[in-house]
Order: C-alpha cells, then structure tokens, then sequence
C-alpha cells in the first residue's frame, strides 16, 4: 500500500508594517502568534511574511505576483494571506480602485492555482479617516464573499476597542503594539483560518 504523499504548504503573508512585528515589544507581530498557533510538521506549514510600510492597494498590485513566485514552488501547496491596509484613502485611491485592484490579485492568483485569504484593514489612529476605512472594508469584503474566499473583519471589532485605541495613542507611529496584535491574531485564527488550511481547530 502506497503511503499517502506528504502535504507541504507555503504561506506567503503581503501587507503593510502590520504583517512586521513592529511596534510589538515581544518581537512576534500578529503572523507569529499565528505561526506559533499553526501545526508546522503533518502538515508542512511555512509561512513568509512580506511587509512593506505605508502600501496600498496599487503599491500591492505590482508587487505581489514577484514577491510570490520567489517563494512558492511547483511541489507545494501555494497559499497567499494579503492583509490589506487602511493606506489607501489617505492616498487618494478611491474605493472602486481599491476594489479593483484587490480583485485583480485574487484572481490572478486562482487562475495561477493560488488559494488566497483577506485580512481586512484595521482602524486608523485619526478617526477622521474611519469613515471612508468602514466604506473601504466593506468593499473588500464584498470582493471577497463575490469569490468565495474568506475574509476576516479587522474594523468593525477593533473601531471602538478600548485596548486597540490604547496602543494606537501610545504609538509615536500610530501602529499596535503587544495587545494590538494580540487582538488581529484572535481575529484571524478564529475567523475561519483552519478551515482554509483544512485543519481540525484546536481544543
């Protein structure tokens, strides 16, 4: 009897300094809780984790497929995580843009064999900017529920987060720190993220 082959899965992580540990005194980030809460050896996880400080959605859409191919292989299962950031309406980019521009990706990365999961965009320190971040979540969300792809709200439970806002105020750069991440990596592990891996959740 033949045994089964092995499942080797990689994981590339896009995002912007989120997906870093920035900010972050015990140097984990939200991926490396994720990473530390992810079985790694049946199966084979490795996770990748890319940021790029103050991207948007255009900055993403011309970097993702290069930054992919140099980590995926014909001989594993390929899987993309883009956490999207809250940069874009600051910068100008309308939310169809934004829209547009994500969608693109997703579906490059399907025709390409690729199974992709959306982190949406967190809240921003300056409450001015959370109406249109709202409008932009939920578009995105929408691109993602039009494809049947998961994605996990990061808005919405964090907006009004006493813990959240907390680290936002004491940051010189306006990003999480310890419970920030905390809180994203309790988003993403119970939003659907062993489903996608097609794996039992833990007790």
């Amino acid at each position: 009897m033949q045994p089964e082959p092995r499942r080797d899965v990689r994981i590339v992580i896009l995002g912007d300094a989120l997906v870093s540990a920035a900010g972050d005194p015990k140097g984990m980030g939200w991926v490396g809780r994720v990473t530390a809460k992810t079985p790694s050896a049946e199966p084979r996880i490795d996770i990748f984790a890319l940021p790029a400080p103050d991207e948007t959605t255009t900055m993403l859409a011309e970097r993702w497929a290069t930054e992919v191919q140099k980590r995926f292989s014909a001989d594993t299962e390929n899987r993309l995580v883009i956490a999207l950031s809250n940069a874009d309406p600051a910068a100008g980019i309308s939310i169809s843009r934004s829209r547009l521009n994500i969608a693109t990706i997703v579906d490059e990365a399907k025709r390409a064999g690729i199974e992709t999961f959306l982190v949406g965009p967190t809240p921003h320190r300056n409450p001015e900017l959370n109406n249109e971040i709202e409008h932009l979540a939920s578009g995105f969300e929408d691109v993602a529920n039009r494809r049947a792809i998961p994605f996990v709200d990061c808005f919405r439970p964090l907006v009004e987060h006493e813990g959240w806002n907390q680290d936002l105020a004491d940051s010189r750069h306006g990003i999480p720190g310890q419970v920030g991440h905390g809180l994203l990596a309790w988003l993403v592990l119970n939003r659907g993220w062993y489903e996608w891996l097609g794996l039992p959740e833990p007790e």
